[in-house]
């Protein structure tokens, strides 16, 4: 046993204090899902509803607030659009801004192809994702808000989040 001087003492009474500081920012509480698995999302961008879906069969269905331009396909950065078309569930960052987020393919190939004939840059960095502190303020003044991302409660995107893997077709329709 090694004996404890003064020092050390002080020490070791310092190091647990540290760990007694401030609270530690609150962290998503990850689900897990253990249920058929999603092969599609589709989404109404004009019903403002979306449908995780698992073969014929819907799974979960949700309301969801868009852009703050949420008519037409997505061309440009900055254009307030959300894109229309086929994409893949390509990433999820569980430290998102807005409470958790999975990210869509966009933009991809034709999109870039389109926007670089007229000189432009697509854009990029749609997500679904939860609302945040930011988020439901901006939903208490209108339910359009973001930069052409797809925008759910938190709760929501949890199970969302919970139920989709990487390669998941998303399906964005007008």
């Amino acid at each position: 046993m090694i004996p404890l001087n003064r020092r050390h003492f002080s020490l070791a009474v310092l190091a647990a204090l540290a760990g007694c500081g401030a609270p530690q920012a609150k962290r998503p509480q990850f689900k897990t899902y253990s249920g058929p698995p999603v092969t599609q999302v589709v989404v109404y961008k004009g019903q403002r509803r979306m449908h995780l879906v698992s073969g014929q069969a819907v799974l979960r269905s949700y309301d969801f607030g868009l852009d703050f331009q949420p008519v037409g396909h997505k061309q440009f950065e900055g254009d307030g659009k959300t894109p229309e078309w086929v994409y893949f569930v390509d990433r999820f960052n569980p430290r998102s801004r807005y409470h958790l987020s999975v990210g869509i393919s966009y933009s991809n190939e034709r999109d870039r192809a389109f926007a670089a004939q007229l000189g432009r840059d697509p854009g990029g960095d749609i997500m679904f994702h939860g609302r945040g502190p930011e988020g439901n303020e901006q939903v208490r003044k209108k339910r359009d808000w973001t930069a052409g991302c797809i925008t759910v409660s938190d709760e929501e995107i949890e199970d969302i989040y919970a139920m989709l893997q990487p390669g998941v077709p998303v399906v964005i329709y007008a």
